[in-house]
């Protein structure tokens, strides 16, 4: 398909992740190695629309209203990052080739997961693999005068894949190192790592929870979106059989390719964890909730195949890298383990998601693939994303 602004190397990249604090944006200039941000921003999401989009993770009255409701709601922020990014730079419209927007994940089902007490299957018709993103393209390509490239996953569930994750082959690009092993940590609302092995394929998966549950229970004892700074997990200790019963989920025993979010890890999840753990004070589970995402990733790294070259350094990006108490608990899981963050490599935490979007964009509109067969298990190579034109 031929789109304007193709001859052109500057996308932007939008990110609304499954923590849900807020929406990320950056301006990239692809026409150097490696890619150059040249402004980013971000907005917290309107109260209202956060708890709209949290309670769409499931299901509930008049749904398909609501969500398309919420999905116009959202772009809006998406459009008024996309003028402060524009404003930022000095660049015009007409001189940005496209916008990446992700969407807000609602739902994720991909082959093999367990649902409802029953395994997605392509080929059963009552139980197919689907992700949905509550976005409204068009409604973004009208209001900035950009074409839009969004709906990054179905291709890639369409071609039997997890449709995620989808950031490695963009951690490839811009942190990988000839020769030696590294791991990229995205710790969001969901964990993910990325294995840049030193002398294979580029490996990667959801690790289990990030930021997810912790801001859950923050949100719930003390009326904070967040935990600033891991500082009240920090006050907490560690309780060793609830954390022994979170780590037993099936889930993180898992090997190879996977994904998951909130379909799994939610509020039902951490109940029945918490159940015969009532006196348990509400600091101490921060505190076990800290470690079982640390504790979830470290094993990850742990369990991967590293090739000849032994992994040399963790680099950690997305919202958890701001939390203390979580990335000390890292470290002391990873027991010599350099662990730093991508900012000490050039690139701040909070850009290198919607950086990602940005590059995937501009490989949709070069016709070039956006996924990695090893990480997320589809039939090959596929260019992900619909374009909207402007």
């Amino acid at each position: 398909m031929s789109t304007a602004g193709t001859d052109r190397a500057l996308c932007i990249g939008l990110m609304s992740g499954t923590s849900l604090d807020g929406a990320d944006g950056v301006l990239v200039d692809f026409s150097s190695q490696p890619p150059r941000v040249l402004a980013s921003h971000g907005l917290p999401l309107p109260d209202g629309l956060r708890a709209e989009l949290l309670a769409l993770n499931a299901s509930g009255p008049d749904e398909l209203h609501r969500a398309a409701v919420a999905a116009q709601q959202l772009t809006l922020v998406y459009a008024e990052v996309v003028q402060a990014l524009l404003h930022a730079s000095g660049v015009q419209a007409r001189d940005v080739s496209a916008i990446g927007a992700h969407g807000q994940t609602v739902r994720h089902h991909p082959p093999g997961a367990l649902l409802r007490g029953k395994r997605v299957d392509p080929r059963d018709p009552g139980f197919p693999p689907y992700t949905l993103q509550l976005n409204a393209p068009a409604l973004l390509a009208e209001l900035s005068g950009i074409a839009v490239v969004a709906d990054f996953r179905s291709r890639d569930i369409a071609a039997g894949g997890q449709g995620a994750p989808l950031v490695p082959a963009f951690h490839r690009e811009i942190l990988g190192r000839s020769g030696q092993s590294v791991a990229v940590v995205n710790i969001g609302g969901i964990a993910n790592v990325t294995a840049l092995t030193g002398d294979g394929p580029v490996l990667g998966l959801d690790t289990g929870p990030g930021n997810m549950l912790l801001d859950l229970w923050c949100l719930r004892h003390l009326g904070q979106a967040y935990d600033r700074d891991g500082a009240w997990g920090a006050q907490g200790q560690v309780d060793r059989a609830l954390l022994e019963r979170m780590l037993a989920e099936p889930y993180l025993a898992l090997h190879g390719i996977k994904s998951t979010g909130r379909d799994l890890f939610n509020a039902d999840w951490l109940e029945q964890q918490l159940r015969g753990f009532d006196t348990l004070p509400a600091a101490d589970v921060q505190a076990t909730l800290v470690e079982l995402s640390a504790c979830s990733i470290a094993q990850c790294l742990r369990g991967l195949d590293w090739g000849a070259t032994p992994l040399s350094e963790v680099l950690v990006c997305g919202g958890g890298a701001r939390n203390q108490a979580l990335m000390a608990a890292l470290r002391r899981e990873l027991d010599g383990m350099p662990v730093l963050t991508t900012a000490e490599r050039g690139w701040p935490v909070d850009l290198v998601e919607a950086a990602a979007f940005a590059w995937l964009a501009w490989q949709a509109l070069r016709g070039r693939p956006g996924n990695l067969c090893a990480v997320t298990g589809a039939a090959g190579p596929r260019i992900l994303g619909a374009i909207h034109p402007a």
